[in-house]
C-alpha cells in the first residue's frame, strides 16, 4: 500500500453570513442560491475520480457543500470537528500567516498555534485512513490557511489569496512530507 494520498481540499462555498447577526459568521448559516450552484459545480469537478472518502466540519456551509460532492462519488460525508473555521480578523490571520505569530489569539481565543495543531491533527488522521488513496476535505478560509501553511510550508507566499468559494485544490502526502500542488485564488 503506497503512503501517497491526495488530498483535494476545498473552501465550502457561499453561505448566508448574516444569518444569526451579531456579526459572527454563524455555524448553522445555510448555504446562498448561489452557494448551492457553486457546491454542485465543485461536486461536478470530481465525476469520474475515485475519491475514497469525503470529510467536512461541522459547520451547516461546510456540510452541505461535502453532501454534494459525496452525492457524486458515492460517499458518505464524515464530520471533523478539527476542520472548523476559526473566529479570526485579518489582522491576527495576517500575524498568524505572513508574520509567523502562532501566538496571538482569535476572537474565540484560540492561538493560531491552536488552530493549526487542531487542523493538522485533522488533516494527519484523514490521510492516515486512506494510504493511498483520493479523499475530498471541505473546509474555511482561515483554518485551511492556517493548516495547510503549517503542514505545506507555505506561509506569507498565499497572503492576499484568500481560498475562493468551492474551489478544489490538491494537496499531497508522501511519507511525512505535505505539499500543496496548487492554492487556488486571485
Amino acid at each position: 500500500m503506497s503512503d501517497h494520498v491526495r488530498i483535494f481540499c476545498l473552501r465550502h462555498a457561499e453561505a448566508d453570513t448574516t444569518f444569526g447577526g451579531g456579526g459572527r459568521v454563524n455555524p448553522a448559516a445555510p448555504l446562498t442560491p448561489r452557494g448551492r450552484d457553486q457546491a454542485a459545480s465543485a461536486a461536478a469537478t470530481f465525476r469520474g475520480v475515485a475519491v475514497d472518502g469525503v470529510y467536512d466540519s461541522t459547520a451547516v456551509r461546510s456540510r452541505d457543500t461535502a453532501a454534494a460532492v459525496a452525492r457524486v462519488v458515492g460517499a458518505d460525508p464524515v464530520p471533523m470537528p478539527g476542520l472548523l473555521e476559526a473566529d479570526v480578523d485579518a489582522a491576527t490571520l495576517r500575524a498568524w500567516i505572513v508574520d509567523r505569530d502562532l501566538s496571538a489569539r482569535a476572537e474565540d481565543g484560540e492561538t493560531g498555534a491552536d488552530v493549526a495543531a487542531r487542523v493538522t491533527a485533522a488533516l494527519t488522521a484523514i490521510a492516515d485512513r486512506h494510504p493511498g488513496g483520493t479523499v475530498a476535505v471541505v473546509g474555511h478560509v482561515a483554518s485551511l490557511t492556517v493548516g495547510l501553511s503549517e503542514l505545506c510550508g507555505l506561509g506569507g507566499t498565499v497572503w492576499g489569496r484568500p481560498l475562493p468559494h468551492a474551489v478544489p485544490f490538491l494537496v499531497e502526502r508522501r511519507g511525512d512530507t505535505w505539499t500543496c500542488t496548487s492554492w487556488p485564488g486571485p
